[in-house]
């Protein structure tokens, strides 16, 4: 029986582009999708820094064509991954921040903060904009909110399912658990949309966001959802197809205007903001136009891009997309005539080209465009934090069945991938093997873990290693048992046994080099801290600040009015002004460095004055 957790608790959705988080409401019994601040139900995963304080969300976005090199996004295409990595190489040339290589190669985003630099990890960044959701919630809820459910991506491999976890405890949330994006979005469309259905349905999530792509393969029957399959891409998803239009445009410009802006953070920030906002025009338009003033050296770029050109310059990442769809049904071993609904998920799914594409695949099935793609996540993971919690009584009762995206298994002789979990298997799942020692009187065995499909281990992720002592002198083929041990979040164990002597060692994988230490993890909380009363100390001035604003507006009018509703001796009139005066004073941009608490006393002083 899953374990259940005390207080509130949100399912969030942690996207590369726009997050989202979500409540069941026991009172209303159905999932209540959080609006945010600006009454947007969806937030921009954007984290900027400045000289006076941190923005996330739309605040940060909305500044990032001034701004551009401290204004971070993308941080999920960071999270897991090595600086080396091709991938994170090829990210590096487009964004306008800076990433460098940090220890055990580990990317860090560098910025400017109040005039210092800081080197930040992706968890670090991934954790303020669960703040951000964090902070969103409690504010509707009126109530604190420490438990959550997180989505990843399908094809998330462990490192970054566990970078997750740390970007969550940083936050000062208790993730819970760890669920995959498509079978979070598969439990929003079978609850609300098939709550009456009768015997078993096969229903494919297609999930295309802004950084990442899943599909999934899934069968709800009598309220159990059993994920079958899994492929997808970590890497593929809205931001390259913004990222081919970009580079379309850089093009255009420079055969045009004779200038390269591929150097320039802040022009490539404009055009990237102009041609994501073409992208979703191109939805439901045939053409549109791209127009940015002063893109460069002052000189204005106007340019258009019909439907066609854009399908052109992304026909073979939408062709990914349909290999892809077609892999994960070859895993289930399913027919693509026996899939009962295609389920759109994700913005880029709205995208025409791949809509025609995935219908022709499926020869001509309707698509499932019933629940909003870009909510689907968040409600089902909001689903699954209620069924955890000790709170929440009235929620519809469901079992959920999950598979690992990459096999599990370790090094043998020879460079051996010797595959002990198959991917695709459903987890939870514990697997014990047994082996033969290679070596006469060999008397320790190294166990090295790895994920992935490649038959040498050396071409597959390295997850950690350790050793079981203790074997007795013997000839080789002496036996021993290695056990695998995957939880509900995809997080694994692995032991090994001996069973003459009873030795024993296992590993938790946590001490992989891309993760982070615990010692890291509560160096960031303490940060996040620091960061959370910075910007409590910045809102507090900027509240005193507008008020002062208004009350030398009031006491102006109150002295040119002064003849009608006051009567003020030639001494009280000194008085005000000079309050007034050093009111304005204060106000000035040269003063805005004064205490706040010079500020609030003068503010004070003002106040008694108007009484």
């Amino acid at each position: 029986m899953a374990k259940k957790y005390e207080g509130c608790a949100v399912g969030i959705d942690l996207g590369t582009t726009y997050s989202c988080v979500a409540v069941w409401m026991e009172e209303h019994n159905r999932v209540e999708i959080i609006h945010n601040d600006l009454g947007n139900k969806t937030t921009p995963s954007f984290v900027a820094f400045t000289d006076e304080q941190r923005l996330i969300g739309d605040a940060a976005k909305n500044q990032a064509s001034i701004n551009p090199e401290n204004t971070v996004f993308d941080a999920k295409r960071l999270i897991g991954r090595k600086f080396s990595d091709s991938v994170v190489q090829k990210d590096i040339m487009l964004w306008p921040f800076k990433v460098s290589a940090g220890v055990n190669d580990k990317p860090m985003i560098v910025v400017k903060y109040k005039g210092q630099e800081k080197c930040l990890c992706a968890e670090e960044i991934s954790s303020m904009i669960l703040t951000k959701m964090r902070e969103i919630a409690e504010e509707y809820l009126e109530s604190p909110v420490k438990n959550a459910v997180v989505t990843v991506p399908a094809y998330f491999n462990d490192s970054q399912r566990k970078a997750t976890i740390d970007a969550g405890a940083i936050a000062g949330l208790n993730v819970m658990r760890i669920i995959n994006e498509p079978t979070a979005a598969a439990i929003a469309y079978g609850l609300d949309k098939r709550t009456n259905c009768v015997g078993e349905r096969n229903i494919f999530v297609f999930d295309l966001g802004g950084g990442t792509f899943d599909v999934s393969l899934i069968t709800i029957k009598d309220r159990v959802f059993q994920v079958k399959a899994t492929a997808g891409n970590t890497h593929l998803g809205g931001e390259d197809f913004d990222n081919r239009m970009v580079n379309h445009f850089v093009q255009e410009f420079k055969r045009k205007k004779k200038v390269d802006i591929i150097g320039n953070p802040r022009a490539l920030r404009k055009l990237r903001a102009a041609c994501e906002r073409a992208k979703r025009e191109l939805s439901f338009v045939l053409t549109t136009t791209i127009e940015v003033d002063a893109l460069f050296q002052a000189i204005d770029f106007s340019s258009s891009i019909t439907r066609v050109k854009f399908e052109e310059i992304n026909m073979d990442l939408f062709n990914e997309c349909m290999e892809t769809v077609e892999r994960c049904l070859v895993d289930a071993e399913m027919d693509k005539s026996n899939v009962d609904d295609v389920v759109l998920v994700g913005g880029s799914s709205r995208i025409p080209k791949v809509r025609q594409l995935l219908q022709d695949f499926f020869k001509g099935k309707e698509l499932c465009k019933s629940i909003n793609p870009d909510e689907a996540v968040a409600y089902g993971a909001a689903v699954q934090a209620a069924l955890l919690s000790e709170d929440v009584n009235n929620v519809p009762n469901l079992e959920l069945m999950d598979v690992t995206p990459l096999s599990l298994g370790w090094r043998l002789k020879n460079d051996v991938m010797d595959v002990v979990i198959p991917r695709n298997t459903a987890i939870p799942v514990k697997n014990t093997e047994a082996y033969v020692t290679t070596k006469d009187n060999q008397s320790a065995v190294c166990i090295e873990v790895f994920e992935g499909e490649r038959a040498k281990a050396i071409d597959n992720n390295l997850l950690g290693f350790f050793r079981l002592f203790g074997l007795p002198p013997a000839p080789r083929g002496y036996p021993f048992n290695v056990c695998f041990d995957i939880d509900q979040n995809g997080i694994l164990i692995v032991s090994a046994t001996e069973k003459s002597t009873g030795s024993t060692n296992e590993i938790t994988i946590t001490n992989n080099k891309e993760r982070l230490s615990n010692d890291e993890i509560k160096r960031m909380i303490r940060e996040a801290e620091d960061y959370r009363v910075e910007d409590k100390k910045f809102l507090r001035k900027a509240r005193v600040l507008n008020a002062l604003d208004d009350y030398v507006y009031k006491m102006r009018n109150a002295m040119e009015k002064k003849g009608i509703n006051l009567k003020l001796s030639s001494q009280e009139n000194k008085k005000i002004n000079a309050a007034v005066t050093k009111a304005t004073n204060l106000l000035d941009e040269n003063d805005r460095l004064s205490k706040i608490s010079v500020l609030e006393n003068h503010l004070r002083v003002l106040e008694n004055m108007l009484k």
